[in-house]
């Protein structure tokens, strides 16, 4: 190959590149806006205590594991126990997310600061991790650990 064609394939190589890197962040940062949204309906179903929404943004095998240490696995069980935990620990909710991971183009680590602020005005913090997956062009969540800070 002659220095003047490898020196034109090089530079044409180097002017698509920063396009490459541009698309690749415009997407994740699309795909992390879906993940807050996810997150978002997640605290809103649970506020609501819409079950109606909880099926449409959990996975139907989703399991969780929560901070007393009962697992649920399915979505009738888990949407049974987050309305039953709804009930017995009524307050507002707030989750904030602190990080997200991408396993692969369609799988996601999500953890965040999850607090419930109870009716007598005291905080409950804990820290939740979700799996989110992308089914069908839609991120849900595939599975959700809550666990309780250790305080010192």
């Amino acid at each position: 190959m002659k220095a003047s064609t490898l020196l034109l394939f090089i530079s044409l190589n180097l002017l698509f590149i920063p396009s490459v890197i541009a698309q690749d962040r415009e997407e994740e940062n699309s795909q992390n806006q879906d993940i807050y949204l996810l997150i978002e309906q997640y605290n809103q179903a649970r506020e609501n205590k819409d079950t109606n929404l909880l099926e449409t943004i959990l996975t139907d095998d989703i399991d969780q594991l929560v901070s007393s240490g009962e697992w649920r696995r399915g979505i009738e069980t888990s949407i049974q126990g987050m309305l039953r935990s709804s009930n017995c620990n009524p307050g507002e909710r707030t989750i904030t997310i602190e990080k997200i991971r991408f396993l692969t183009p369609n799988v996601a680590i999500v953890d965040t600061k999850y607090e419930i602020k109870l009716d007598s005005n005291q905080v409950r913090n804990l820290w939740s991790t979700f799996i989110v997956v992308q089914q069908e062009g839609n991120w849900k969540i595939a599975a959700i650990r809550n666990m309780s800070p250790v305080q010192r």
